[in-house]
């Protein structure tokens, strides 16, 4: 079973930039797409960004613009780097992978990392 642990979270300003990175371990099979989740609290996890293997991205209105998804396929590690943060991005931030092994396809998700972002 692939591992995901993720670093990077912390507190920081309105304003304010963090760069969170999840490096993918254990990887039998390949590894598609990666993403990054959020959930703050009493809300739903939601989508923060999304990458392909071949690189294609795909974000939600409320980020696009300011956060930027990113992966070196060689190091099986993906990043996040936010820029302009706002007090509303404060959440715990999971990442997430889609691993194709020959027997099987499945997702796992790493344990989360806190950003908060005070105003």
């Amino acid at each position: 079973q692939v591992q995901l642990v993720e670093s990077g979270g912390g507190l920081v300003q309105a304003g304010g930039s963090l760069r969170l990175s999840c490096a993918a371990s254990g990887s039998r099979g390949s590894i598609r797409t990666m993403g990054w989740y959020r959930q703050a609290p009493g809300s739903q996890r939601e989508l923060v960004a999304t990458i392909t293997s071949g690189g294609t991205t795909n974000y939600p209105d409320s980020v696009k613009g300011r956060f930027t998804i990113s992966r070196d396929n060689a190091k099986n590690t993906v990043y996040l780097q936010m820029n302009s943060l706002k007090p509303e991005d404060t959440a715990v931030y999971y990442c997430n992978a889609q691993i194709r092994e020959i027997l099987r396809t499945y997702e796992t998700w790493g344990q989360g990392t806190q950003v908060t972002v005070s105003s």
